[in-house]
């Protein structure tokens, strides 16, 4: 079976990323910024054979998909697979109140414990099985083909382990930047990493990466 290439994109830049707010499930849109980013990231990708864009249905993966979308002439298929992980009870509290207001689950949180959920919410072991069925789905329809997939933070990350083998718990040493490139191949036996955070389209700003990945 031929790989399936993938250029996978977490959403441009939002005023809650700014704010350190922790968005999780909620729909948060682009700020001025996302947008820009978005317009240099279709710019980017214009012209490449890309035959299909896969989206999360939040607004800022789907806004940002839409300008690569519109790069390439193609529709948006959206998935609620590709959602950020639910963060329940964390959504809508920034990084510094989530380690002041619920102490206890915010180290559990920033040690990575994959069965960890804040309340109303995910863990990550049920997370990156979400993520990786749903990649996993939509690359097996495109054998030999190229495919972008617009997603979140949550999801660039639970990606990179996958092609590099990281465990849950490993630390983060990548970047996860906003509309940052990155580059993957997919097999029925697994994901290989080709490119990463290429933010060369984003020079002028750079690109905030996501430190609650």
């Amino acid at each position: 079976m031929d790989a399936t290439r993938i250029i996978a994109i977490r959403h441009g830049e939002t005023a809650w990323n700014v704010d350190t707010r922790l968005q999780g499930q909620l729909d948060i849109p682009l700020n001025d910024t996302g947008r820009w980013q978005a317009h240099q990231l279709a710019l980017a990708l214009a012209g490449e054979p890309i035959t299909a864009v896969y989206a999360s249905d939040l607004w800022r993966a789907y806004e940002t998909a839409l300008s690569v979308a519109g790069a390439v002439d193609l529709n948006i298929t959206t998935d609620e697979g590709l959602r950020e992980r639910g963060f329940g009870s964390f959504q809508g509290r920034t990084f510094t109140e989530i380690e002041a207001e619920l102490p206890e689950q915010a180290l559990r949180w920033r040690k990575r414990d994959p069965t960890f959920a804040p309340e109303g919410g995910e863990c990550l072991n049920d997370f990156r099985d979400r993520v990786l069925a749903c990649v996993d789905t939509l690359a097996a329809r495109h054998p030999g083909e190229l495919i972008t997939v617009v997603a979140h933070g949550g999801v660039m990350d639970v990606l990179y382990r996958a092609a590099t083998g990281q465990g849950l718990q490993a630390p983060r040493t990548w970047d996860l930047g906003n509309a940052a490139i990155n580059r993957l191949l997919w097999t029925p036996e697994g994901f290989t990493l080709v490119g990463w955070a290429d933010t060369n389209h984003l020079e002028q700003q750079g690109a905030l990466d996501e430190n609650s990945a």
